[in-house]
């Protein structure tokens, strides 16, 4: 298993995590034995969005002995009420769904205290500016959390929380469909399939310069919905038009900027196997970049995925690497210090590029390697 860095937090968290979906309506039994089957492949993090007391209970249960080896990200405002999950932003309920959550779990402590679904522009107001955050923060202070963190599926929403400086770690539906479309409140567009009815032309501007002010401002992703709620595995379902791989999905999400760790949802131990699997799966399985330049639905013309197909380059360098660098610095409008500084330890620089071409040959999405190069030797070495 692969460990990442989570953001600024000192936390490392396996690049394959837990949802909890699939613990729903389990026994205490069942429970115990998905969660040794992940935690045996290494797996170390799980997201808690759900409430449902019994969930909660089988899963302290089934961590008792072994707690402090594993990380916790468990969602403040969500809350059980009369057999079934409420999102509230009312304090007394939000205090009593936390009290529960720690008790249920058998700990004293949540390691990333997720305020839940902030989608609107208004919620997140009202979130950040009132008792909710409040809250969080004195979680934070008297070490019942240790991190806050905020769960949404609007990139301009998310946006604002990550530049505010309140959040340490953003909880984000990232997958090849979704990035192409605009920000929205109503995640019910995520699912519909008029949403893709017509031709989409490459990543949607604002879900690019989310993930990039994540890098820069340091705040860890924890992706949720990489499979699309299994409709991109199924041709039939796909809003793709073709059906993708578990492992392509993971490995799209895994390779954007600032994400850390996938929370799988998986219902069944095959379907835990098959995820944990991406682990030991050849390059070959993993590659994304040639079924979505085949999706008939789909145009990344022109957009570096850092895929990595431009690879390998005569003169070694690493040229998603420096794309990605590159593309920190524009979308920042100036060269923040870490992203200088990760492209000064490069072995090799854009300047070493001779200009061979290659590299273009190669690429799915049709990237103007060499004028990225160029724009890179005019960013990060004159």
């Amino acid at each position: 298993m692969i460990y990442r860095k989570l953001g600024k937090t000192a936390l490392e968290v396996s690049e394959i995590g837990l949802g909890c979906e699939g613990f729903m309506g389990k026994d205490l039994e069942q429970t115990r034995q998905l969660m040794d089957i992940a935690m045996n492949a290494g797996v170390n993090c799980m997201d808690l969005y759900s409430p449902n007391p019994d969930m909660r209970s089988n899963i302290g249960f089934a961590l008792k002995g072994r707690r402090e080896n594993f990380i916790l990200q468990a969602h403040i405002c969500s809350v059980w009420k009369n057999g079934q999950y409420k999102r509230t932003r009312a304090l007394s309920e939000v205090k009593e769904g936390f009290t529960d959550l720690l008790s249920r779990l058998q700990t004293d402590y949540i390691d990333i205290g997720m305020i839940h679904y902030v989608d609107a522009e208004k919620d997140w107001e009202e979130v950040s500016q009132g008792e909710v955050l409040q809250y969080a923060q004195e979680l934070k202070a008297t070490g019942k959390i240790r991190y806050i963190g905020m769960s949404s599926h609007n990139p301009s929403v998310s946006l604002k929380a990550v530049k505010s400086g309140m959040i340490d770690v953003l909880m984000f539906s990232i997958n090849p469909c979704y990035d192409l479309l605009p920000a929205t409140e109503d995640i019910e567009v995520l699912f519909d399939e008029h949403s893709y009815d017509k031709t989409l032309l490459n990543m949607d501007p604002e879900r690019e310069a989310l993930y990039e002010a994540c890098q820069r401002f340091g705040v860890g992703i924890t992706v949720m919905k990489a499979f699309g709620g299994g409709d991109l595995l199924n041709e039939s379902l796909s809003p793709a038009g073709k059906a993708l791989t578990p492992y392509q999905c993971l490995h799209y999400a895994l390779t954007r900027p600032a994400v850390a760790s996938v929370m799988v949802g998986t219902h069944t131990e095959e379907e835990l196997k098959e995820c944990l699997g991406y682990e030991t799966a050849e390059t070959e399985q993993k590659d994304y970049a040639v079924a979505l330049a085949a999706l008939p639905k789909i145009s990344w013309e022109g957009h570096c995925m850092y895929c990595g197909h431009c690879a390998p380059c005569p003169k070694g360098i690493d040229i998603a690497s420096v794309t990605k660098f590159l593309n920190l610095a524009k979308a920042q409008g100036e060269i923040p210090e870490t992203v200088r500084e990760h492209y000064r330890i490069l072995e090799h620089y854009a300047s070493d590029c001779i200009g061979c071409g290659l590299c273009e040959k190669r690429c799915p999405f049709g990237v103007p390697v060499r004028e990225n190069m160029q724009a890179a030797m005019t960013v990060f070495e004159k």
